[in-house]
């Protein structure tokens, strides 16, 4: 299998290197990584085209959809050569010493490994409280009800088969894509695994998520599986 790391960025020019950088010095596995310029305004674009001399796995896609988290992950899919793929984001907050456990329960026989910030060794380290607050009580509420594997359904650290990705009719604009893909995926009877990982906030940059804009995104996604999983 092939892994493909897959980095959407929008005017990430504080950490886009630092970003390509780490991986490449961290994520020893096999893997191509594909950086998607999603409408950036800034330096994103030349700064990713000035280190790709020095990484000859690294590659520059566009998101050619309107500007979105969504259609920037949906362009690193289409356009990613691998048969196993990761969104990593691009301000840092993911840590990559939890991709080697990914993995394993990808190759394991999982479809989908989920980085877990509210299991057992997960932690969550800044960024909003009331964000926080949300994510966590989605996670394990789900993980009750529904008997979702996971206890953070909300976190876009997430591996995926390809196979799985090509079943699921991405409906959603925002960061609650990983939301869906995983509720969809365990519909359709997909094995889905967790892993414990540390995320952490952002200490360069803007982060483009707001909680006013977005949760009621997370809230119908809430509301439609419990409504599928009443109904059968």
């Amino acid at each position: 299998m092939k892994l493909s790391i897959i980095i959407p960025a929008h005017n990430e020019e504080d950490n886009i290197a630092e970003v390509v950088r780490k991986v490449e010095s961290t994520v020893s596995i096999d893997h191509e990584l594909v950086v998607v310029n999603d409408h950036s305004m800034d330096r994103t674009e030349e700064i990713v085209l000035g280190l790709m001399p020095q990484y000859g796995n690294l590659r520059l896609v566009s998101n050619r959809r309107p500007g979105c988290f969504a259609n920037a992950v949906r362009a690193g899919f289409e356009n990613a050569s691998g048969d196993v793929l990761i969104p990593v984001m691009g301000d840092l907050c993911d840590d990559l010493e939890t991709i080697p456990l990914l993995w394993e329960k990808i190759n394991a026989g999982f479809d989908v490994a989920c980085g877990s910030r509210y299991m057992e060794n997960g932690e969550r380290l800044g960024g909003p409280k009331l964000k926080g607050s949300l994510s966590r009580f989605a996670g394990r509420s789900l993980h009750v009800l529904l008997g979702i594997p996971t206890h953070d359904i909300a976190n876009a650290f997430k591996m995926y088969r390809r196979s799985v990705i090509e079943k699921i009719d991405i409906k959603t604009k925002g960061f609650d894509i990983s939301m869906e893909i995983t509720l969809k995926a365990f519909f359709l009877g997909s094995k889905i695994a967790e892993v414990p990982t540390v995320w952490r906030e952002r200490t360069k940059g803007k982060s483009s998520f707001s909680v006013c804009k977005l949760l009621p995104g997370y809230v119908k996604l809430y509301a439609w599986a419990l409504l599928r999983k009443m109904t059968g």
